[in-house]
């Protein structure tokens, strides 16, 4: 008696697979995704072989994208991927992927007092960049692409703002070379993006700094040539280092 009243009940054991989904779905309408998880998990279990088990999959990882879970959202779709590549919902499975790992704030950089941003990983906003790029190569007329592709547009203009920004973040510390080298990585990794004009600003003043004139001129001449209107640009000359790096 007393194995019997410390045994966990499996509260879901006599639910038919219908019941189990209707049961995962009104917790994910609630926003349980925790709950919806370990249901789902069930389900697809209990229905392997069936379209309810795929659909479980695909539900599984959308909760675990909602819970704060991409790396376990990210494998989900990767097995559903391997195990059914001839599935219809293939396309919405490449846009979940990139979901999972795409940041809304990925532009705002908030604060980051004491720490080196040198050592923020970019992966994962590189590997959604890779799911909706994928998506859209494969599945130009999804329903889904479109979204995709404003979203790799976002995640470009990014990524960009995040290299200017340690590149700034460089030289307000004198490491001139450094940032150099990452504002350089904005200017050929993302062309034709805003940050670019700041990249090279950034450049500019790096090689004043170091006092390499040469190198300084050029970089002014690209500057001047690719952006003549350049709000760093400040009647023919350029405006006070420590008014630009207010903007850090």
């Amino acid at each position: 008696m007393v194995g019997c009243s410390t045994a966990a009940l499996d509260k879901t054991a006599g639910m038919t697979p219908t019941q189990l989904y209707s049961e995962a779905k009104d917790e994910m309408n609630s926003g349980q995704w925790e709950k919806a998880i370990p249901l789902l998990e069930k389900l697809e279990a209990r229905a392997a072989g069936t379209p309810l088990a795929q659909q479980a999959q695909m539900d599984k990882a959308y909760a675990q994208t909602k819970a704060g879970e991409p790396i376990q959202a990210v494998a989900t779709i990767d097995r559903f991927m391997r195990l059914h590549p001839a599935s219809p919902a293939l396309d919405y499975a490449l846009y979940l992927k990139g979901m999972a790992n795409f940041n809304e704030n990925l532009g705002i950089f908030g604060s980051y007092t004491g720490q080196d941003l040198a050592e923020r990983d970019q992966k994962a906003s590189k590997e959604s960049f890779e799911a909706f790029r994928e998506l859209s190569v494969r599945f130009p007329d999804s329903r889904y692409t479109p979204d995709a592709l404003l979203r790799m547009g976002y995640i470009v203009q990014s990524l960009a703002k995040y290299e200017v920004h340690v590149a700034k973040y460089y030289y307000k510390r004198g490491a001139y070379v450094a940032a150099i080298n990452r504002a350089q990585t904005a200017v050929t990794d993302y062309r034709n993006v805003p940050a670019v004009e700041e990249a090279l600003f950034v450049i500019y003043k790096s090689y004043e700094a170091l006092g390499m004139e040469r190198l300084r001129d050029d970089a002014l001449r690209v500057l001047e040539a690719t952006y003549p209107d350049s709000k760093f640009l400040v009647s023919g000359g350029m405006g006070e280092s420590g008014g630009w790096l207010k903007l850090f």
